[in-house]
């Protein structure tokens, strides 16, 4: 291992889009209540939402610990334990909407597996989900519900999941702005 190289290795000058923070993370876990106790009870979190069995299988719980709609998300069903806890997918949040499609542009020059792009349902952030090297599920995101003190959150009705970047934004959600600042950017490519 080369420290000296390692240490070299920076953030290139000009790259079009910037990571804002480690957005959420979810875990794949073998006892779907069990877990939910445990972040709700012992660490304080709260749940915003859950899906059932028919919507994701084992069923999956979203849960925050601040006004983001999760910081933490369970997925149910996990067959055994195995000797390290079993990621699901780790988030990146993103300052505007425009940076989610330059991210995305990127990744595809870049080769990057690309899984999803658009909408998801519960917290309604928009999103290009994708692969690192080892595949490694990583999702960069903007938009994600904010839930207030009085832990209100968008009800499921209100849940439009959309499979492109442009359907997410010809149909925005309720308080969700998806105007581009570069609107040339929604050009499907």
């Amino acid at each position: 291992m080369n420290i000296d190289k390692l240490k070299r290795q920076q953030r290139p000058h000009g790259l079009p889009f910037r990571i804002g923070k480690l957005g959420h993370v979810v875990l794949n876990v073998s006892d779907l209540e069990r877990s939910v106790a445990f972040y709700t009870q012992v660490l304080g979190f709260s749940v915003s939402d859950v899906y059932p069995a028919e919507m994701v299988p084992g069923g999956m719980v979203f849960m925050r610990c601040n006004a983001d709609h999760h910081g933490v998300a369970l997925v149910g069903g996990a067959k055994a334990r195995p000797e390290r806890a079993d990621m699901h997918h780790l988030a990146f949040e993103v300052g505007t909407l425009d940076e989610v499609f330059l991210a995305r542009d990127r990744l595809r020059a870049y080769g990057a597996q690309i899984d999803f792009e658009g909408r998801r349902r519960a917290g309604v952030q928009i999103a290009v989900e994708f692969r690192d090297p080892d595949g490694h599920r990583l999702e960069i995101y903007w938009g994600l519900d904010q839930v207030g003190s009085d832990g209100h959150v968008r009800p499921a009705h209100e849940w439009k999941g959309a499979r492109s970047l442009a359907d997410a934004i010809r149909d925005p959600v309720r308080g969700q702005d998806t105007t581009l600042r570069d609107p040339s950017l929604l050009k499907e490519g």
